[in-house]
């Protein structure tokens, strides 16, 4: 496929994107706002140099923590400008950075979007967060001779082939990046497979991603409020998807645990809701909870947003959602971090070489079914001493895995000197 052709196809499907704004709008109203950035239009423009970063969403947002934080650090007179995709992961980065950033919705990968949006912010450096090829803003950005830099890179398997049917298109855009720092030596191998040039392997920022200073304490009060008059172990089910919570409510059937089933998208929630309702299980919601629970309560719904680390902190052992079914598995790191047993499904090609280390250090077990995850969840419930020691490997696991973004600020600092 030409560039050409892919922008001919986005031109034609452009008369219906204020429709999916306003039909997604439905369920999440925040996808109306700010709406005429997706097309190119800001309200503000920064008097500093700017270092533009784009993070799609929550899980890009957040495993650029520690990355923001060394910029801002590292280069006070510049502006650490984010862009986003989603609504949430606009929100995440308010919660995180507050006023230390400034955020706006990249455009859509339009010629005349991203010509707006290079000129009115002019970036010194622009930053891709793992796999974010936009073909256009690419071509545009070596137009104007503005290093671009993907970071984080990961590319699966599967991904791979999909985008080898694209040919030259693919090839074209990963060599007109400046550099590329990949998550694994896998990684690295299929994108210059793809035609990638200077590419790296860094290791994932989100082992350096730091649990807040205060997860562990809210994490305590939480456990006070879901176990304060009764001795049972808490299992979280964390960042769950589509089809997974009813697997996991049959999992835990008749078992003596609290479970806590946290969607990984929030306009889930009263869907989530529904099924646990009909599934028979008494339950309650974290936003409406203010006492402690009583002994009947089997299952807390976890609808609150930026509490992850403190239910982690909660939890007696944790399943990372995302892997039960094919949706290639969510960030066990951040339980790995907490010092938490992981239990993981058998689809875990987003975190592969991640999930891979976790099991053979010992922090994680990786389930292949429905029936062998409640066997694991009655072996933990029953095992003091195994979530101990898998505690103990969780945390040696995660420490051993951090400085990843010492090594991105190093091939940062190169193309900002040469800009």
């Amino acid at each position: 496929m030409s560039r050409f052709l892919y922008s001919t196809l986005l031109y034609l499907v452009l008369p219906f994107v204020p429709l999916k704004l306003w039909w997604r709008g439905i369920k999440q109203p925040a996808y109306r706002q700010h709406w005429q950035e997706r097309f190119g239009f800001y309200q503000f423009k920064s008097i500093k140099p700017v270092i533009w970063l784009h993070c799609v969403s929550v899980g890009e947002t957040r495993a650029a923590e520690p990355l923001i934080k060394a910029l801002l650090l590292t280069y006070p007179n510049h502006q650490i400008l984010l862009s986003h995709t989603t609504p949430t992961g606009r929100d995440t980065s308010e919660q995180l950075f507050a006023d230390s950033v400034q955020r706006v919705y990249l455009p859509y990968d339009l010629p005349f979007a991203v010509s707006r949006f290079l000129k009115h912010f002019q970036p010194k450096i622009g930053l891709l967060m793992e796999t974010e090829l936009w073909f256009n803003l690419i071509a545009a950005c070596k137009k104007r001779d503005i290093p671009l830099l993907l970071l984080n890179a990961r590319l699966s398997e599967k991904s791979a082939k999909g985008y080898a049917k694209l040919g030259r298109l693919v090839t074209n855009g990963l060599q007109s990046l400046n550099a590329v720092a990949a998550q694994t030596t896998d990684d690295a191998t299929r994108l210059q497979m793809l035609g990638a040039l200077n590419v790296t392997v860094s290791g994932n920022l989100k082992f350096d991603v730091k649990p807040p200073a205060d997860a562990v304490e809210k994490g305590l009060k939480l456990r006070h409020l879901f176990i304060a008059n009764n001795e049972r172990i808490i299992f979280l089910a964390a960042s769950t998807r589509e089809g997974e919570e009813a697997l996991i409510l049959e999992a835990a059937k008749d078992l003596n645990l609290l479970t806590i089933i946290v969607p990984r998208h929030p306009q889930r929630f009263d869907e989530v809701e529904t099924l646990i309702k009909h599934a028979g299980f008494s339950y309650q919601r974290r936003s409406e909870l203010t006492a402690p629970i009583n002994e009947n309560v089997q299952v807390i719904l976890g609808d609150s947003m930026g509490e992850l680390f403190s239910y982690y902190a909660a939890c007696d052992f944790t399943f990372v959602g995302g892997s039960l079914l094919k949706f290639g598995g969510q960030n066990l790191i951040e339980a790995a971090s907490m010092g938490k047993p992981i239990l993981i499904g058998k689809y875990t090609h987003n975190f592969a070489e991640a999930s891979r280390n976790a099991v053979r250090a010992g922090a994680a077990i990786q389930v292949k079914n429905v029936e062998y995850l409640r066997d694991r969840l009655q072996y933990l419930q029953n095992h003091a001493e195994k979530r101990e020691k898998m505690q103990q490997a969780s945390l040696r696991f995660s420490q051993a895995s951090t400085g990843t973004t010492a090594r991105v600020m190093q091939l940062i600092a190169t193309y900002l000197k040469a800009s």
